[in-house]
């Protein structure tokens, strides 16, 4: 037995040492990762904040500054902030800011003699202790072109940082005190039975030649290690200060979801190639409030785009597997078009997803019509698109945007073929409660269609409360109204609202002339005086939309207040929508009645109350008229965002017009500067549109800049963002369980 305790007592001593090596190491390391993780949250809080800081600073705009500093200290990690100028003197700070830590005692170490000279500047960072604990104290120059206008403090809590050190050694403890024990136990088993032969037995193990080992002796700490540093960057990934951009979310998506190229899955595809009558092909961009969302998004992150190719051009632009690049010029991402048959489109999309699914979820009193072939053919439809999805994955775990109603089924098609792909799943309409989608006769179908996601993505949470109520009436499933999630067949999927939003900045009003010439070429074309108002609606033509009820909003306004004969204009601009669909149809007759009664009141010689262009506009167009405009009138009867109101708000840099918006839409729980209206109550509608014609610049410009502020920081690239982070945590947790899962089996 003497040789068997001094055995044990070796490989125990040589154990200890191991576990003391590791502790250091682990320690060394999250000490690290956490020192980058604070110095790169400061690089991201000041760079996102640089433009508006040096604004204020070239203003003098004090208030604004201490403003801005006040939303960069809202992080849960950043204490406190001080701006202070090349002399090394503050300007402002948050009430919380140490005075130990001041401008004088930090400037030197940003700059030698010529603080004047850009190069000459350069970032500090230095951890400090403070009565409260450790902090880490940096400073980052303000710098544009080549003029430099100070420099801001940020005091960073490090608490944080002492805890998930001691939660990491924890876990390696443990791991080490299991691993111990069963190494130990084997061990004495194996020295009693196999005396003689132990120390070969050690040698095929440390060499690698022994093809039997037992499980229990795999190496895991590189694995532990590798996706523990995972964890601890996506459980704390921390939501930065400064505007969501192009840049920012294709980092996001290379370091949380290590690049991966994105699958986009949509009906309708972001550019359209026609014939013109002379025989040349043009590009068009659809009237589509979900390409005009998801596109830049595309643009930023790049990957393949799958959708139905309607274009009378569109077979001659590809190549041999469908696929054409674009935009135009830049050709940053793909389009992989599906070829439908014209009964394939009658009975998916005219027939389920527009005569069905879209009266069904919007409660614009039109009745849904569902019938057994359209449902086939949706089945079918949808099946294909989830073929082509699997033809483009490049790997097992793909991440995949799957957009819309017009796919309900196709989430738990590619769970079946995919197992391990993420899945983000954005439902771009209202979801009806339990009630009112229990009207479809494949209710359940939809909802289980739809769990096959890892995220399902609502405008609001109000349309999140009523899936998962559908969900729990009509499934066997167990809703986690904590987490906000269904769990099926031991599936998870997190049911989240992420309201959308538009471009900022947008490339196309980086395109469009300045406001007023923009308003005098608009005013010309439709021969209005000089010092007349314009009204605009941009719509596609649909019964959702409260076109109707707009004009006559319009109506009363003349009636009430009849001095606006002559010098008040809306235009209307109605993109033809679905115009197989009777109900379509028949709203377009309505709308031209409406038109002509209302304009043959009022109308005089050379003025009309209502234009209506009932054609196809180009986005470069659509902004000129935002730009020209006194008044949008967003007038949706009920829709689950409306990106008009904010794409009327990004083109309006001049500060001016006034937004009455539909209090029916997502939009309006976000943009409450707008004048939000009642579409159905005329008396209210008209007196929002009088107020509007009246208002001040100076009011105006009050309105419109906080929207703008609202629209530039829950941008589309923000959305996107939010996603992709929730993804990379779901991604994280199913690994480490699925790693825990591995390893108790191999035990």
């Amino acid at each position: 037995m003497k040789p068997t305790l001094r055995f044990v007592a070796a490989w125990l001593a040589a154990l200890l040492v191991l576990v003391a090596f590791a502790w250091l190491a682990v320690t060394h390391t999250t000490r690290t990762w956490f020192e980058k993780d604070v110095a790169l949250r400061a690089e991201l809080a000041v760079s996102g904040a640089r433009r508006a800081l040096i604004g204020g600073l070239e203003t003098r705009d004090t208030h604004g500054l201490q403003e801005l500093l006040t939303d960069i200290v809202r992080d849960e990690r950043i204490l406190a902030a001080s701006l202070c100028n090349t002399d090394n003197r503050p300007i402002v700070a948050t009430p919380d800011f140490p005075r130990t830590l001041g401008c004088a005692e930090i400037g030197p170490h940003l700059h030698e003699d010529d603080a004047l000279d850009a190069s000459a500047w350069t970032s500090w960072r230095k951890f400090t202790e403070l009565p409260g604990g450790d902090v880490h104290v940096s400073a980052s120059p303000l710098i544009g072109g080549d003029h430099v206008y100070g420099f801001v403090v940020l005091v960073h809590d490090l608490s944080f940082a002492a805890r998930r050190e001691a939660s990491t050694q924890r876990f390696l403890l443990i791991t080490f005190l299991t691993l111990a024990v069963l190494a130990a136990i084997v061990t004495l088993i194996s020295v009693r039975l196999l005396w003689r032969n132990w120390g070969e037995a050690l040698r095929r193990m440390a060499s690698g030649d022994d093809d039997n080992r037992r499980p229990e002796f795999i190496p895991l700490l590189k694995d532990m290690r590798s996706l523990l540093n995972r964890l601890a960057q996506e459980e704390n990934a921390e939501q930065h200060g400064g505007i969501w951009s192009p840049q920012r979310l294709k980092l996001t998506l290379q370091r949380h979801l290590h690049g991966e190229r994105l699958i986009a899955v949509a009906n309708r595809e972001p550019y359209i190639h026609n014939y013109n009558a002379d025989g040349s092909i043009r590009v068009l961009h659809p009237a589509s409030g979900l390409v005009s969302a998801l596109e830049p998004v595309m643009r930023a992150c790049s990957g393949v785009w799958i959708g139905h190719g309607a274009g009378s051009a569109d077979r001659e632009t590809v190549d041999a597997r469908d696929h054409v690049r674009v935009p135009p010029g830049e050709e940053s991402y793909v389009i992989r078009r599906l070829w439908l048959s014209k009964e394939e489109e009658q009975g998916y999309y005219y027939g389920f997803a527009n005569e069905g699914l879209w009266p069904l979820c919007h409660v614009a009193h039109a009745r849904p019509t569902f019938r057994i072939d359209d449902w086939r053919h949706y089945q079918a439809v949808n099946r294909k698109f989830a073929d082509a999805v699997c033809d483009e994955a490049d790997s097992d775990d793909p991440v995949i945007l799957v957009q819309d109603y017009h796919f309900a089924l196709v989430p738990k098609m590619l769970r079946e073929r995919l197992p391990r792909a993420t899945i983000l799943t954005f439902w771009h309409i209202p979801w009806p409660n339990p009630e009112q989608i229990s009207i479809c006769p494949w209710h359940t179908e939809l909802i289980e269609g739809l769990l096959g996601s890892s995220i399902l993505g609502f405008h609001t949470q109000f349309h999140c409360n009523n899936f998962l109520d559908a969900a729990d009436r009509f499934l066997e499933s167990r809703i986690d109204r904590e987490d906000f999630a269904v769990i099926q067949h031991q599936r998870r999927t997190l049911v989240r609202a992420y309201p959308i939003s538009v471009e900022w900045p947008n490339h196309w009003v980086d395109a469009t002339p300045p406001a007023a010439e923009c308003r005098a070429a608009v005013f010309a074309d439709l021969k209005l005086p000089a010092d007349g108002r314009l009204g605009v609606g941009v719509d596609r033509l649909d019964y959702t939309k409260g076109i109707e009820e707009r004009f006559g909003a319009i109506e009363r306004l003349l009636e009430r207040e009849p001095h606006w004969i002559g010098k008040f204009t809306f235009l209307q601009i109605a993109s033809p929508s679905r115009t197989l669909i009777e109900r379509y149809a028949q709203l377009n007759r309505d709308v031209e009645k409406l038109v002509t009664r209302i304009n043959g009141r009022f109308a005089t010689a050379d003025w009309q109350p209502i234009v209506l262009r009932t054609l196809h506009t180009e986005p470069p167009d659509v902004f000129r008229l935002y730009r020209a405009a006194d008044v949008c009138y967003v007038s949706s009867l009920h829709d689950g965002m409306n990106l008009v109101a904010k794409e009327f708000l990004a083109a309006r840099d001049d500060e001016q017009g006034v937004l009455v918006l539909s209090k029916f839409t997502g939009a309006a729980r976000e943009l409450a500067e707008a004048l939000i209206v009642n579409p159905y109550d005329l008396e209210e509608a008209s007196a929002a549109l009088a107020l509007a014609l009246r208002m001040p610049p100076e009011e105006q410009r009050a309105r419109v800049r906080a929207m703008r502020q609202q629209i530039s920081e829950m941008n589309v690239y923000r959305w996107a963002g939010r996603m992709l982070l929730d993804a990379s945590r779901l991604r994280a947790r199913e690994q480490m369980a699925g790693l825990l899962a591995a390893h108790r089996q191999s035990a």
